[in-house]
């Protein structure tokens, strides 16, 4: 059954410098849905629902004289992309990102808390455009990363103890669910390689690498070993820039072993997934398209494909951006597996940023 959603969502930002090298400012989120189909005869009575409200801070601090430096992201609100049932604080408040960072030169940096993960690339927007991804686009997780950059190599290293702060938190603002549960499993204890190779001016090429441990957070888990099994994931990814058209590619497999002992389907779960964003640049307007697909490699599994694409166009009129944009998915992705369960999901989103 085909579902239709409209969305007006307008995003407002204060900013509020404390001193030269400290930048603070906020954000407003708010969304309007319209959900055509699934509640026809409730919203066609009410004109749809106003939700998805959130507040962000954002503290961005420089020390004076030093290399060092703080960047944070803080979310609240129940548009805040978080799951109060797995995340660390219980509710929809929160940390998207906190990270103190030493910056040796100008492309080499060394981060120690919750920063993006170097995996691949993301989708030019994380919603509605990265679905195929799920769990393998905008992660951010917790631990310590070092980056840099030699004439046309550049290259990240980083690892990380988990994928949120807390003991069971399985959430970071953004997962949707991606790598299980407090009740269930975690991801813990990764390793991550990033490699990127300047080919041409504005084209390079890459390779992601990532591998680690699923932590067990079952009630009759064994204290002494808790973990359930492993996980790894390879990406090979292109980024070029060719005028005013902009192209990312990608391809990549995933795996995950020992989901079956926290009620998981199968012992080792594999996926294919690709993704393809466009996108051409005209002054202020800029049209672009993300598109995400993903088929499952797991024995046993002969679900469906799952595809996902979102077209959009994004206009930027001074202080921020109007943006017209529109999803078509078929299929789900569970516990890093196609589901293949024949669900489809299409809507309309209309955005209006507005930035002070």
């Amino acid at each position: 059954m085909k579902k239709s959603l409209l969305t007006l969502a307008i995003t407002a930002a204060v900013a509020v410098p404390a001193s030269a090298s400290t930048a603070i400012s906020g954000g407003i989120w708010v969304t309007h849905q319209n959900e055509l189909e699934k509640n026809a005869k409730y919203d066609d009575a009410t004109n749809g629902v106003t939700t998805g409200e959130a507040l962000i801070l954002y503290i961005d601090h420089k020390q004076e004289d030093s290399n060092w430096q703080l960047s944070s992201e803080w979310r609240t609100g129940p548009g805040s992309f978080s799951d109060a049932a797995n995340n660390t604080t219980g509710d929809t408040s929160g940390f998207h990102k906190l990270w103190v960072g030493y910056n040796f030169s100008e492309d080499r940096q060394l981060l120690l808390g919750k920063s993006s993960v170097p995996f691949g690339k993301p989708t030019l927007n994380f919603w509605p455009g990265a679905l195929g991804l799920a769990g393998y686009d905008d992660q951010m997780d917790v631990g310590v990363k070092f980056s840099d950059k030699m004439g046309a190599l550049s290259y990240d290293a980083a690892f990380y103890v988990s994928d949120d702060f807390g003991a069971t938190s399985t959430d970071t603002h953004d997962d949707n669910g991606a790598w299980g549960t407090s009740a269930t499993y975690r991801k813990v204890n990764t390793g991550v390689l990033n490699v990127g190779f300047d080919v041409a001016k504005g084209s390079t090429i890459g390779a992601s690498y990532q591998k680690g441990e699923l932590e067990d957070l079952t009630a009759g888990r064994d204290v002494t070993d808790t973990t359930i099994g492993g996980h790894d994931a390879w990406n090979l990814w292109y980024e070029g820039q060719y005028g005013n058209l902009g192209v990312v590619a990608q391809v990549l497999g995933t795996n995950r072993e020992g989901v079956d002992k926290v009620g998981g389907a199968s012992d080792e779960i594999k996926s294919m997934r690709h993704a393809l964003t466009l996108s051409y640049g005209m002054g202020p307007l800029t049209a672009y398209v993300d598109y995400t697909g993903a088929s499952t490699d797991t024995d046993g599994n002969e679900a469906a494909d799952h595809y996902a694409w979102a077209p959009g166009v994004s206009y930027n009129y001074g202080p921020g951006w109007f943006y017209v944009e529109y999803l078509n998915s078929k299929n789900g992705i569970t516990d890093g597996d196609v589901t293949g369960d024949g669900s489809k999901y299409s809507a309309l989103y209309l955005t209006v940023d507005y930035y002070f």
